[in-house]
């Protein structure tokens, strides 16, 4: 994986990533107080960054956490991020953090100001192979906290769950609960049945995810037949296709689940058609 780009934001100023320096009684440090988005950058402008900032709000929300910027702002911080980095394909990781206080205090104080961080990275292109051949993941027992549709910095069980994928040379962990799927530790997940596209519907074990949204309007413009549903472990193990989506995935096929192919083992026709129609929409 590439080294991040050499600017970051943090608190109001643009610096080299280098010279960032944090309070070690930041919240987000001592308790994983805070939230965050990973946002694609294409030819230099932020994708779907309306939808990232929606979600960061609400994530800010949801935790009692006051959000410092309007959208305008943070178009402008990012914006200027981004430019400092070259513009061109990178993705920006942004982090909000409900912020430093002198000691260590369980109970949020609402006076604290918030810490803002933001850096970028060189965009990570999908592999000739993974397009050709596809992706192996493996299953696992969902055992993460019970608001996963809140986009939290505290990611210790994600952490846990994606290193069984790496002891296993797979690139995910798709995760199951009470015979349900749920999503990836870093992805939603989609399968196609019979040339539907289902996807397990939101909900607090789900988070929100903004390239599924991009998924599903492209299905739409397409005319490939979609539903929101709980998928069960046999529908997941039975699909035809399985596809990995997330910011910096886009939309992969997966095509060994458990050392069992996936459909034909190969990617399917259905996921390049969304594949291919993601990659001119991005480009618009």
């Amino acid at each position: 994986m590439a080294g991040p780009l050499p600017f970051c934001h943090l608190n109001g100023q643009q610096l080299p990533l280098v010279d960032a320096r944090i309070s070690p009684f930041d919240r987000s440090f001592l308790f994983g107080d805070g939230v965050y988005e990973v946002i694609p950058v294409y030819d230099g402008r932020a994708f779907r960054l309306s939808s990232h900032l929606e979600r960061l709000a609400r994530s800010a929300q949801a935790i009692r956490l006051r959000n410092p910027h309007d959208a305008q702002r943070w178009n402008e911080l990012l914006a200027e991020l981004i430019v400092a980095n070259g513009g061109g394909d990178q993705y920006v990781y942004l982090h909000l953090s409900r912020g430093a206080e002198w000691g260590r205090n369980h109970a949020p104080l609402p006076q604290i100001e918030p810490t803002v961080f933001a850096y970028s990275s060189p965009w990570p292109a999908i592999s000739q192979a993974t397009l050709t051949q596809g992706l192996a993941c493996i299953t696992a027992t969902d055992n993460r906290w019970g608001r996963c549709d809140i986009k939290s910095v505290a990611l210790l069980a994600n952490v846990l769950l994606r290193q069984l994928a790496v002891d296993a040379d797979a690139s995910e962990t798709v995760l199951l609960r009470d015979g349900f799927l749920h999503e990836g530790s870093a992805s939603t997940v989609h399968i196609v049945k019979d040339g539907t596209l289902v996807t397990p519907p939101d909900s607090p074990q789900i988070l929100p995810g903004t390239t599924r949204r991009v998924v599903e309007e492209i299905a739409d413009q397409l005319g490939i037949p979609r539903r929101d549903a709980q998928v069960t472990e046999l529908q997941l193990r039975s699909a035809d296709e399985i596809w990995l989506g997330a910011a910096t995935r886009e939309v992969q096929p997966v095509t060994r689940l458990d050392g069992v192919p996936v459909g034909k083992g190969a990617p399917g026709p259905v996921w390049r058609r969304v594949y291919d129609a993601f990659q001119r929409l991005k480009r618009s």
